[in-house]
């Protein structure tokens, strides 16, 4: 299991862009299995939407993009200096909405890998629902 605070060393994101809480799994090369978190006290919920909360779904795929971007950055011997760049988004599929209280159960596996450029399924779970779902290529790079 990877923390947040190991989770940190691999992404150069923070709040409120951060939106991976834990790493559950870890299949270099292949696969990885990752938790967020959604409450009320997110930002978004404060516009989107009051008095009926969504999360919206680019953070939902954003989200698989970090756990992504964590799974390439994990399988390098030395990671400091190298980030992740999203390219692309295709396919994304939401089928149900996202709501305060929910834990998304967040897959990723490696489609594709040449080089330094992958393509990523990713999907997302609620109670083992899955709720959306998209491809994404990405690339390694030094920062």
């Amino acid at each position: 299991m990877i923390d947040v605070k190991k989770i940190q060393e691999f992404l150069p994101h923070r709040f409120p862009f951060l939106l991976v809480d834990r790493v559950l799994d870890v299949k270099v090369g292949e696969s990885i299995t990752a938790i967020k978190n959604v409450t009320i006290n997110e930002w978004f919920f404060q516009g989107h939407f009051p008095g009926e909360p969504v999360m919206p779904g680019v953070l939902i795929v954003e989200a698989l993009a970090q756990t992504g971007g964590i799974l390439l950055l994990h399988q390098l011997e030395d990671c400091k200096g190298k980030t992740m760049y999203f390219m692309s988004i295709e396919a994304a599929k939401f089928r149900k909405p996202v709501v305060p209280g929910d834990q998304l159960k967040l897959v990723a596996k490696i489609l594709k890998l040449k080089g330094t450029i992958a393509k990523i399924h990713g999907e997302a779970f609620v109670n083992d629902e899955l709720v959306t779902e998209a491809d994404m290529m990405a690339m390694v790079a030094n920062k």
